[in-house]
């Protein structure tokens, strides 16, 4: 038999009193498998045999957290959250359950239980339920007050250097009619760029029509654009205006052009330079029409590949705008995070005001590849997860807790290192042993988490 190493659950403070935990009514097995996957120096583990006793051991010695292993009977919970309810140290209830069923689960969550665990037990929803325990008494930040900039339903949030520089652009070219090209990762926010060009501008009380060329089949897509007449091929039963056509005297959109076919440029291109565009089946009409596009990909790349088109790129490129990604916008992130969290604290019906360091300190070391996209999608996750005022790192997405981002330091050379070299060397080094986990790897290297989480910021880890 092969056997694997789990490594122990890797929560606490560094340095700190350990979370004290009461075991009741659990057999030997699951006793010692708990006692297998926990670092006692971080849970103080201790058992009781039934209720009463655990009972008359809280009082002796307050817990923070209880393992109750439930009956059969379906008022065994309540039980058990009436008996803690008012105990000293506030224990929370973990529930153990052979039985699980979703009348259970919501029973416990209308009652505040921390968690409801099934038998046999497993140790990755045991340390998901320890964890929130262990960061509930951590160091929090307030979540700051946010006054975005509203661009019709959609909001502009960022103070820094590298949003200001866009904001600049924004406000030097939005009175004007020229062509705006939008360049930047996924997730970025070129619509909401895109929109705030046409909010700004004169044509702000006219359509703004958006396309997204890559989310239209390309056998579509020409006619989405540029419509066609009744009968021009099989399936038009009556004429269709184009999007170049609904956005006339307004700004038209263009998301992902770099997806769009060489044919369809040539037709895009004649559109910008003639302003008209010819319906499948049809007459040629005349539009008037500011146009913006917007690309994830290095069109200057394309190019050299023959994907895009030369002349179309200039005539889309009269100004240029490169949006930063989130990873280059670290005085944002906590601005921006406190607008998600607010926003679906209000839609979710939660009253989170608060957020953990350590689950600050996650956010700041993820890679952010999605940018703000992905950053708002596991805002929401973790607002309908959180348990409390606050929201924590055991809230995040496995993807934004788990591995951390570290940074590459240069290879070994001959030449001496400074002191500052070597810790950053040897920093780097643990981070990658322990996957990134900077509480797992604070208690390797004996200093607290936030001494590290600072060291990390220091040299760019």
């Amino acid at each position: 038999m092969t056997s694997v190493a789990h490594e122990t659950v890797p929560r606490g403070e560094p340095g700190g009193a350990p979370v004290r935990v009461l075991i009741v009514g659990a057999d030997n097995a699951v006793v010692t498998r708990i006692r297998a996957w926990v670092d006692e120096s971080l849970f103080h583990l201790e058992t009781a045999a039934d209720l009463p006793r655990a009972m008359r051991a809280m009082i002796a010695a307050p817990a923070q957290v209880v393992l109750a292993h439930l009956g059969d009977g379906p008022d065994d919970l309540t039980a058990w959250v009436d008996a803690l309810r008012g105990m000293p140290g506030s224990p929370r209830l973990v529930a153990l359950t052979s039985r699980p069923t979703i009348g259970l689960v919501l029973q416990g969550e209308r009652a505040g239980v921390l968690d409801v665990l099934a038998l046999p037990l497993q140790r990755e929803a045991l340390d998901a339920a320890l964890r929130r325990v262990s960061e509930s008494g951590g160091d929090v930040v307030p979540l700051p007050a946010v006054q975005p900039h509203m661009v019709g339903d959609y909001a502009l949030v960022g103070e820094s250097p590298a949003m200001l520089e866009v904001y600049k652009v924004i406000a030097r070219v939005a009175s004007s009619t020229a062509t705006v090209l939008v360049e930047g990762d996924s997730g970025t926010g070129k619509e909401v760029i895109a929109r705030a060009l046409h909010r700004h501008g004169p044509r702000a009380a006219q359509p703004f029509v958006a396309v997204n060329c890559a989310a239209i089949p390309e056998n579509l897509l020409e006619s989405e654009l540029f419509g066609h007449e009744k009968g021009a091929f099989t399936g038009a039963v009556a004429r269709k205006i184009g999007r170049f056509e609904q956005a006339t005297r307004g700004t038209l959109f263009l998301d992902e052009i770099g997806d769009m076919s060489l044919p369809l440029q040539a037709k895009i291109l004649r559109a910008v330079q003639e302003r008209e565009v010819e319906r499948i089946g049809g007459d040629v009409v005349p539009v008037d029409v500011r146009l913006i596009a917007a690309t994830n990909h290095d069109l200057a790349a394309s190019i050299k590949a023959g994907r895009f088109r030369e002349d179309l790129y200039y005539r889309l490129a009269v100004v240029t705008m490169r949006l930063p990604r989130l990873v280059d916008r670290g005085e944002d992130l906590l601005s921006l995070s406190a607008f998600f969290i607010n926003e679906f604290s209000r839609t979710h019906g939660r009253t989170i005001s608060a957020i953990s360091r350590s689950a600050l300190d996650a956010l700041h070391s993820h890679a952010w590849v999605g940018n703000v996209r992905e950053l708002r999608n596991a805002l929401e996750r973790a607002v309908l997860i959180a348990d409390g005022s606050a929201l924590r790192l055991s809230d995040l997405p496995d993807s934004v807790r788990g591995a951390r981002r570290v940074a590459a330091l240069p290879a070994p050379s001959d030449a001496p290192l400074t002191l500052a070299e070597l810790e950053a060397r040897h920093i780097a080094m643990v981070l990658a042993s322990t996957g990134g986990r900077v509480a797992t790897a604070a208690r390797i290297l004996g200093v607290h988490r936030n001494t590290l989480t600072r060291k990390m910021r220091e040299y760019g880890l």
